[in-house]
């Protein structure tokens, strides 16, 4: 992962020397050269001397510079949000305003609606100003005050509103489309040669955004996913022979299902896309699963949305984001079960629960609140600094600026013979550490 990680420079990109005193009044300001750590564990003190003994991966440290480049005066912030609902999105555009408003003195703000479609004249929608009044109470409420959409859109128009309107720094939240998104917006705006600071802000339940640690959502959308889960460990007790099978968000990882059924307690298996796992023969999955309802008369699953793709064949269909249409494995999983058990002639209740929706609409609960707030507050910093084409991630608990190259290379992925989540995962459910057929 290191040598990954020293192939792209996690140099940050600047308009230039910040010459203006920040009004913002902190008692303490990020030094410019201050660093964090990218690696942060050892094997061995050879390991250790080798790795200090050469050149040192680093992170740029977010946070308040003393100086800045953007005159607040001068300064149109815009902000869009893109792609699914997640919790905690009205939370991040609030602690933008606030910081831009109370922090820095900048009196414009545009929230452009349905996301990059408001950057384009066609589709004919206007920016809304936003201010700390209008985005006081937005928290308590789901999903975003300015909607969202999907789909790619030409960086020339973009670019082109957002001149228009006299943007300075533009903050897109969301996930790995959204940043591919506004990595063509960089693109276009230095082909111009405009000063347009472009700061990601990461948005996705999944939790897969390459080096970033944790992105805003992800707590509340497991711990609602608990509710899920226990009602069908309810229905999975009050019937003989009960199977609760629980279908969560995770189109490339499982780092929802994981921690959901380590929360919960009561999960006996988990399916995720990074784990392969057989249907039937001996070991696969549904004879595993037919040993324990012989020996204790129910079971929960809980499967990931990525898990099993394999058994829909190959697919090139792709939705508006670009991502590959999956085939619903939660739906084909119950069938699967349902018709094993009828040929094994043993009588099941199955339960099938779907809560995606209603967990990507709900508020952010308030741990996941308070970290929308940190990260809105560093991109405003970064943004007010002259950064561009960056992130704001968090790594070993230190946030981070991060090249949006660096963020979409790759998405992050639960890592199964590596992973101490995984590793507890298995003792948690009890579950197989494999459940492919033996030959």
């Amino acid at each position: 992962m290191t040598k990954e990680l020293k192939r792209m420079k996690t140099k940050i990109k600047s308009f230039g020397e910040c010459k203006i005193p920040s009004p913002a009044g902190y008692d303490y300001y990020t030094p410019e050269e201050a660093k964090s750590i990218f690696r942060t564990v050892f094997e061995n003190q050879e390991d250790w001397t080798r790795y200090v003994g050469s050149e040192v991966d680093f992170f740029e440290q977010a946070g308040p510079r003393e100086k800045i480049y953007f005159d607040p005066r001068n300064v149109t912030a815009g902000i869009v949000t893109c792609g699914g609902l997640c919790p905690g999105i009205n939370d991040v555009i609030r602690g933008v305003v606030m910081e831009l408003t109370y922090r820095y003195g900048v009196t414009r703000i545009l929230g452009f609606p349905y996301g990059y479609q408001g950057l384009v004249k066609k589709y004919g929608t206007r920016p809304v100003e936003l201010t700390p009044e209008n985005v006081a109470h937005i928290g308590a409420d789901g999903g975003t005050i300015l909607a969202s959409s999907r789909g790619n859109q030409a960086a020339e128009d973009m670019v082109d509103t957002l001149a228009l309107y006299g943007v300075k720094i533009l903050f897109c939240i969301g996930g790995d489309g959204t940043l591919r998104g506004a990595k063509t917006i960089v693109r276009e705006i230095e082909k111009r040669r405009e000063e347009i600071s472009v700061i990601g802000i990461p948005k996705t339940i999944d939790n897969d955004i390459n080096y970033v640690q944790k992105t805003f959502g992800f707590s509340t959308a497991f711990s609602k996913a608990m509710e899920a889960v226990e009602c069908a460990h309810v229905e999975a007790k009050g019937a003989p022979n009960g199977i609760g099978v629980v279908k969560l968000m995770g189109r490339h990882s499982g780092f929802i299902a994981v921690n959901a059924a380590l929360a919960s307690q009561n999960v006996n298996y988990c399916l995720i896309p990074e784990v392969d796992f057989d249907l039937e023969g001996e070991g696969a999955f549904l004879n595993v699963l037919k040993d324990r309802i012989l020996k204790r008369k129910h079971a929960v699953i809980i499967v990931a949305e990525g898990a099993g793709q394999k058994f829909f064949g190959k697919n090139e269909e792709r939705d508006a984001s670009g991502n590959l249409k999956l085939g619903d494995i939660g739906v084909f999983l119950k069938e699967k079960i349902i018709e094993f058990f009828k040929k094994e002639h043993i009588d099941t209740n199955v339960k099938y629960i779907d809560p995606s929706y209603i967990i990507r609409s709900i508020p952010a609960n308030p741990e996941d609140s308070i970290f929308c707030g940190f990260l809105a507050q560093n991109a405003v910093h970064a943004g007010m600094a002259g950064k561009t084409d960056m992130v704001i991630g968090i790594w070993n608990n230190v946030f981070t600026h991060l090249p949006i190259d660096l963020a979409i290379q790759e998405r992050k992925v639960l890592q199964p013979t590596k992973s101490t989540l995984w590793r507890t995962l298995l003792a948690s459910t009890g579950q197989p550490a494999r459940m492919t057929a033996r030959s």
